[in-house]
């Protein structure tokens, strides 16, 4: 059988796996609606094996790339979840103080693709820091599936502490010369909205695909925004009205964007909802931006 590609499968197989993603099925139901679409020689396994991540083939910039030092470190979180891993990554040879970004994961942990991002940010001279909520639980598990299941085990805002930490921890390193800004990707992009409400100082905030703050919160913000929605994301998106009134009713600094015709998670380079033009180009304005925003 030829390999699937994106034009091969329905759009509901996307919209279930979002489903899937989100806790909002589980796998068992998963897997029994997504039979419902093994059609015309098209198996359940290879439905499978074609929208999970791969890992394995897609990297960007490989860990030992010779133009970047990256390496874990461990933080203090005393609010969060009290120690905290990270990868902390910087271009290489690095003598003066640089631009700060953390990088927010998603549901699922410290995964190769958010640590990938990490060292994307620090090929562009930004120094980077990408936590690990799960941690506490042992740390990213290897797999997504099981990630999941381990962040639902963790509260979302003692989950927000560990990455205001991560914050202060970057705004005092020697290499960071205090502007910072965050970029975070579905639950990172509900990390990154709130983080612009919590923390008076953060220059910048990149919410991918992200859960909005309340209109009450939404008035605390200081940071400047740059917010990007996926076209065909309609969970995300029906909170996008109500945080743009109060945006507006408190004169926050704003952009955004909707990329046309791809889904929730397009920026992802692993799963087939990565969409190239339209990551390639969010990835283009989030960088433009911090340069605006943190040099």
């Amino acid at each position: 059988m030829k390999p699937l590609n994106k034009e091969d499968i329905s759009q509901d197989v996307f919209d279930l796996y979002d489903d899937y993603a989100h806790n909002k099925i589980d796998r068992r139901k998963f897997i029994e609606n997504l039979s419902l679409y093994a059609v015309g020689g098209i198996t359940v396994g290879a439905l499978l094996s074609f929208i999970t991540p791969n890992y394995k083939d897609t990297l960007l910039v490989k860990p030992n790339d010779p133009n970047i030092d990256s390496s874990y470190i461990h933080y203090e979180s005393p609010k969060g979840g009290g120690t905290i891993k990270g990868l902390l990554s910087k271009p290489k040879n690095t003598t003066n103080k640089l631009p700060g970004i953390i990088v927010v994961h998603e549901n699922r942990g410290l995964n190769p693709y958010i640590e990938d991002v990490g060292r994307r940010a620090a090929l562009e001279q930004f120094i980077s820091l990408a936590p690990d909520a799960l941690t506490p639980l042992g740390g990213y598990p290897g797999n997504d599936d099981d990630g999941r299941e381990l962040q639902r085990q963790r509260d979302k805002n003692e989950m927000l502490e560990d990455f205001i930490a991560a914050y202060t921890y970057l705004s005092q390193h020697e290499n960071c010369n205090g502007h910072i800004g965050v970029v975070g990707f579905c639950f990172g992009g509900w990390i990154a909205n709130i983080m612009a409400v919590k923390i008076p100082n953060l220059k910048a905030s990149v919410p991918f695909y992200g859960g909005q703050p309340s209109a009450e919160e939404t008035s605390q913000i200081k940071s400047a925004l740059l917010i990007q929605y996926a076209g065909l994301d309609t969970r995300v998106n029906a909170g996008w009205p109500d945080y743009e009134k109060a945006l507006k009713e408190n004169n926050v600094e704003h952009t955004v964007y909707f990329y046309d015709n791809v889904n929730h998670g397009f920026h992802n380079n692993t799963t087939p909802r990565y969409d190239d033009a339209a990551a390639n180009l969010a990835w283009e304005r989030t960088i433009a931006f911090f340069r605006e925003k943190l040099i």
